[in-house]
């Protein structure tokens, strides 16, 4: 099976929730099995992607909440973290071209936020892209 980037990120996206839960349920996880649960094909983007959040999560937010006017992405929803932090990891190591990243973010969020919430992706990830 064949997946475009934007499919992918919505696995990636997925991923990052179903760990995020495991994490607060104190449920005991390893990142490869979860990555292999949600997508049958091997594939780089994904590990690099879903490690990489994972390995600069504290960087992650302090970027997402230094953006954030007078909120803090532990306010967020689950999902709504896993979408935001991808976009900011996307957007700051990744050569993926800064607009993708904005607008693939923004994407997901138009799926599976509100649109309060998408409005405030779409900023935290412009006001970055205007930082960079």
């Amino acid at each position: 099976m064949h997946y475009n980037r934007s499919e992918l990120r919505r696995k990636i996206m997925t991923i990052l929730y179903q760990i995020s839960m495991y994490q607060k349920n104190n449920v005991g996880y390893v990142v490869e099995d979860v990555i292999k649960e949600n997508i049958e094909i091997d594939n780089e983007f994904v590990k690099e992607m879903v490690n990489g959040v994972l390995e600069n999560v504290d960087a992650l937010d302090e970027m997402a909440n230094k953006h954030l006017k007078n909120w803090d992405i532990s306010r967020l929803g689950k999902t709504d973290q896993a979408i935001l932090r991808m976009g900011i990891y996307e957007l700051l190591y990744t050569d993926t071209p800064d607009i993708i990243c904005i607008n693939e973010a923004v994407e997901l969020a138009k799926l599976f936020s509100d649109d309060a919430v998408k409005d405030v992706i779409n900023g935290v990830l412009d006001s970055i892209y205007h930082e960079k």
